[in-house]
């Protein structure tokens, strides 16, 4: 499971794995809001048409592959 500061530091063309096994890339910068320190919006990519973004409600889904 990846935590809100390991999601802060998540670099574009980072790869990440969800709990189905499938690899996930970021695709673009970690958005993060000033008033509220535990929110962040992360644009992640798999194949050649799936996209989707990645808050903090739904972080717990992903893991790290370094």
């Amino acid at each position: 499971m990846i935590t809100i500061d390991q999601a802060k530091e998540l670099k574009y063309r980072d790869i990440l794995v969800d709990s189905n096994g499938r690899n996930w890339r970021v695709n673009g910068m970690v958005k993060t809001w000033k008033k509220d320190s535990n929110r962040i919006q992360i644009p992640i990519k798999h194949g050649l048409y799936d996209y989707g973004y990645i808050d903090q409600d739904n972080l717990y889904f992903f893991f790290l592959t370094r």
